[in-house]
Formats: structure tokens, C-alpha cells, sequence
């Protein structure tokens, strides 16, 4: 990396870093990760290019985080300015369908 980018240059890289994310579909569901509401926040530092998804999944138990995780690299490799990218999972706030975009809501008949 050359320079630090700018505040705006970093907002635009993590719109891109989120429709990345946007490929990474829940096997068990059908649906992407961000539309299910498990992307709780992305960070991008523009110095070394290290992102961080900070995620849930829908539970606790839930088999999925390694594929989870593996598709969320595999996603973010299109997206150039990504360095090191670490996936870390959080339980709180506890996910519940009301962080589903509405997309979702009505892909899974949700109301």
C-alpha cells in the first residue's frame, strides 16, 4: 500500500467489501449473509489493507461457521485493497429475523 486512503476512499471500499459479502450465501437458508442481517459491522483499515467482518449466525450451534468463513474469503479476494481479512464471531447483540432486510423477509415468508 502507497498512501492511506481518504475517509471517502474507505466508505466506497467497504460498500464494496459488503456486495462482496453479498455472494456469500447461507446454505441452510438460501439467502446471503448481509440481506440475513449476520454482517454486524465491517472494518477496513486503509494502511495495511487488514479487514475485519465482525458476524453472527442465525445460532449458536450452527455448523456453518467454517464454510461461513471460507466463503467470505473467497468473496473478499475480488475486492483488491483487501489484505488480511479476519472473520470474528459475536453473539451480541443476539441475532433475531428483525435485522433481516426486507428481501429476506419476503424470500423466506417472514412477516
Amino acid at each position: 500500500m502507497s498512501q492511506p486512503y481518504t475517509e471517502e476512499q474507505i466508505e466506497e471500499i467497504k460498500e464494496r467489501i459488503l456486495i462482496a459479502l453479498e455472494t456469500v450465501i447461507d446454505p441452510e437458508l438460501g439467502i446471503d449473509i448481509v440481506n440475513l442481517g449476520l454482517v454486524y459491522e465491517v472494518e477496513f483499515n486503509g494502511e495495511t489493507g487488514h479487514t475485519m467482518i465482525k458476524m453472527t449466525l442465525t445460532t449458536m450451534g450452527c455448523p456453518l461457521a467454517d464454510v461461513l468463513t471460507d466463503n467470505i474469503h473467497d468473496a473478499l479476494s475480488e475486492v483488491e485493497e483487501v489484505g488480511e481479512i479476519e472473520v470474528k464471531l459475536v453473539w451480541y447483540p443476539a441475532w433475531t429475523t428483525d435485522r433481516m432486510s426486507r428481501y429476506a423477509r419476503i424470500a423466506l415468508g417472514i412477516r
